[in-house]
């Protein structure tokens, strides 16, 4: 399990996908995006696992599974 802390991105590769940009500029894809993280702009500590054996068609970073979250600070919300 590891702990994130960034912002909540929307990416409109394809279909769209939410990402969680890290603090050091890491960018992970959040399959399943938990309802309430659907915000871009939002400032969250999230932890969970990495999901190395999935591809995506966003392809924009690896897959974060979130299995709990703080958040920290409001963004806008886009669902």
């Amino acid at each position: 399990m590891i702990t994130v802390i960034g912002g909540i991105e929307r990416k409109g590769f394809g279909t769209g996908a939410w990402a969680l940009v890290a603090e050091d500029g890491t960018t992970y894809e959040l399959l399943d995006c938990p309802h309430d993280l659907r915000q871009a702009g939002l400032q969250v500590k999230a932890q969970g696992m990495l999901n190395d054996d999935v591809m995506t068609l966003a392809m924009i970073g690896k897959v974060f599974n979130v299995s709990s979250f703080e958040i920290l600070e409001k963004g806008s919300s886009i669902d």
